[in-house]
């Protein structure tokens, strides 16, 4: 069932052309206001870069390597390697629109595909497409987790998380969840998974194969990320995210960040929370106070990862990935 194969070798002179192209924001993105709080808003201007590296279409869904960040381009049916020690892309992978986030484990990138229903596995070092497996993503708007030796991923909209083992690369259990469930993570010995539709994150016990315990949230949770000891979901609804204590599964905090509407992600790494959205491209949360500590307006924004010592994010409109280091401070 794998419709395509191909992987080429980029050079950064032929890169440099790409990031010429359009990207329109949806006119339905909702006007965000952010946080009001004194002294915490801060402009992107005051954010320098020490990367940025082009990617053509519209640079969305990242994953941090052993040595990389792999994003995926939708518009353009391809998912870039990026190099975190030359700073240069260096493949490309071609997929029927990659979409609902990317993950790496077992010497894999796995990249779900909206176009072709189905979940990819590539080899992390030769960049080729290794195995093709039913696992359509339930949604374009997602995410994909590793973890307890599986990949866990969310395969219908009725509330259906499908486990697959890198051994077989095939499906090996579907758990029942919570309806509306997009997007996965793994902490703390469990696969997390949101609800949009019911406002709850669900515990899943790997051990089991069974749901264990459900925490409400905040509205219309999508995107949510580990760390700290926590589960942490960036909420549509509201524009807030919420705080689930992964040992009492229980809701610690709700913090307010003003980045209501669809899109955004949310990511640890360094000692915070960052969250990003339209408008708004860095929220930066300090799991010490639970609170926004530093938010920086502007262009840019839609996807951020933490690693290799430094913050990555995405540039839709300019068709970019942004590495930033040292990572904003107060």
């Amino acid at each position: 069932m794998i419709s395509r194969h191909s992987k080429h070798r980029l050079v950064p002179a032929i890169l440099v052309a790409l990031m010429f192209f359009s990207f329109s924001i949806p006119a339905s993105s909702p006007v965000r206001k952010g946080i009001d709080t004194p002294g915490v808003r801060r402009s992107m201007t005051d954010i320098h870069p020490t990367a940025t590296f082009p990617v053509e279409g519209s640079p969305d869904w990242m994953v941090v390597a052993e040595d990389a960040v792999w994003v995926t381009s939708a518009r353009r049916n391809h998912v870039v390697r990026l190099d975190a020690t030359t700073n240069l892309p260096t493949s490309i992978v071609t997929v029927n629109k990659p979409c609902s986030g990317l993950a790496a484990g077992f010497g894999s990138i796995w990249i779900p595909s909206c176009g072709d229903r189905s979940l990819l596995r590539v080899d992390e070092r030769s960049a080729q497409i290794v195995a093709t497996i039913g696992a359509p993503p339930a949604e374009s708007e997602g995410g994909i987790a590793t973890g307890a030796g599986s990949v866990w991923l969310t395969t219908d909209r009725k509330g259906t998380l499908s486990r697959v083992d890198p051994n077989t690369n095939a499906i090996v259990a579907s758990i029942p969840i919570a309806p509306g469930s997009f997007a996965a993570a793994f902490e703390d010995g469990a696969v997390w998974v949101t609800s949009t539709e019911k406002n709850l994150v669900t515990r899943v016990d790997p051990g089991t194969n069974k749901a264990t315990a459900t925490v409400p949230v905040g509205p219309k949770p999508r995107f949510l990320t580990a760390g700290a000891g926590s589960i942490w979901t960036l909420n549509q609804g509201d524009g807030s995210v919420s705080r689930v204590n992964a040992k009492t599964n229980k809701l610690e905090a709700t913090i307010p960040a003003g980045v209501p509407g669809e899109g955004g992600e949310i990511a640890f790494g360094e000692g915070a929370v960052w969250v990003t959205m339209f408008d708004f491209p860095i929220t930066r949360i300090d799991p010490v106070v639970n609170r926004v500590v530093a938010q920086w307006a502007g262009p840019g924004g839609d996807s951020i990862r933490v690693g290799h010592g430094s913050l990555w994010l995405t540039d839709m409109k300019r068709q970019t990935v942004l590495r930033i280091r040292p990572l904003p401070t107060l």
